[in-house]
């Protein structure tokens, strides 16, 4: 049931053909949302807009061109920008290596999006977003845990969420990451053996495995105006894997 809090907003989406963002964009589209489906996946990411009543805008994060596409498009669909939530990610599927083993091309591209790619599409919306508009990064518990070169961007995030949210402080614009835990997703089942997803769980307080619809209320609080006095700041959503003094 919505209760249309974003009703005339728009919220541009990253990643948002599947998973998580997909769950994300559903949900704001459900609260009164104009939503821009932002994916590389034409199929699914034209899928989901469609269902939405939204726009698909076919977007490489990690190239600052296509970021701007980005923000033209949203612009002429929708004559403004009030949320962007940076989910895009290189995750499923991804190798699992060594930061000292990783082959450079692949490290290289990996954190062109898994952290650059938060970086350009901010800098391409932000000077379009008025006083009051948000945007969310998606961090990751494995920011605190070792996750060799997915830890180490997800800990970039996390700084790249406390600098922007410094730089846009004066505008008016709120910046904030989710870190999630481990979330049952297909990405997660491609990506991490299931031995380890389990010793995982067990050691959670709460122990289950999350869900994106775990993550939703987060992210719409970040967004909404009861979060108006809220920046810099990196909230776990995790079932009480990480639990920091």
């Amino acid at each position: 049931m919505s209760n249309n809090r974003f009703e005339g907003k728009t919220a541009i989406v990253t990643g948002a053909a599947g998973g998580i963002g997909e769950v994300y964009a559903r949900r704001l589209a459900a609260e009164g949302a104009n939503v821009v489906v932002a994916d590389l996946n034409d199929e699914a990411g034209k899928q989901v807009a469609a269902d939405l009543g939204g726009l698909y805008v076919n977007t490489d994060v990690a190239d600052p061109g296509s970021a701007q596409a980005l923000a033209t498009a949203t612009l002429d669909a929708y004559g403004q920008i009030d949320y962007l939530v940076n989910n895009a990610a290189i995750y499923g599927g991804m190798q699992l290596d060594f930061l000292i083993t990783v082959p450079w091309d692949y490290y290289k591209k990996f954190m062109s999006v898994n952290l650059d790619g938060a970086l350009n599409v901010t800098r391409a919306v932000y000077g379009h977003m008025k006083p009051g508009s948000a945007i969310v990064n998606q961090s990751s518990t494995a920011a605190w845990l070792y996750s060799g070169f997915y830890g180490l961007a997800k800990v970039g995030v996390n700084g790249l969420t406390q600098q922007l949210a410094t730089e846009l402080g004066g505008s008016g614009i709120r910046v904030n990451a989710i870190a999630p835990g481990p979330i049952d997703t297909e990405a997660t089942k491609s990506t991490t053996p299931g031995n380890m997803v389990k010793d995982m769980v067990a050691k959670l307080p709460l122990s289950r495995m999350g869900t994106p619809d775990d993550l939703v209320g987060m992210l719409l609080f970040l967004l909404s105006d009861e979060a108006s006095w809220v920046t810099g700041q990196i909230f776990n959503v995790d079932g009480g894997q990480i639990i920091r003094s």
